[in-house]
């Protein structure tokens, strides 16, 4: 029993950070148990960032690569307020200054 145990030690030891964090907290001491349930967090990690990167990827096409908070949008001296001050780029868009 004792080298069941040392060897499932050893095999989370030689994890990935990812997996054996999340296998480390099982304390599984059943070394078949322990490669199955490994292989079963490594699939489900791989499925969670193929989803992220396709989303974002998904993300960028619709959004292009525009910043949100550009120059691209009213100008200053297209009306709303600009406090009397220099009316100018870098003026907060509600008090003006």
């Amino acid at each position: 029993m004792e080298a069941e145990e040392d060897k499932c030690v050893k095999f989370v030891n030689g994890l990935r950070p990812i997996i054996k964090q999340l296998i480390g907290f099982s304390e599984i001491r059943n070394f078949l148990t322990l490669v199955n349930k490994s292989r079963i967090c490594d699939k489900d990690s791989k499925a969670k960032a193929n989803y992220y990167k396709a989303a974002n990827e998904k993300r960028g096409r619709d959004m292009g690569r525009e910043k949100p908070y550009g120059r691209g949008g009213r100008r200053p001296d297209e009306g709303g307020s600009s406090g009397g001050r220099g009316g100018g780029v870098g003026n907060c868009f509600t008090c003006g200054l």
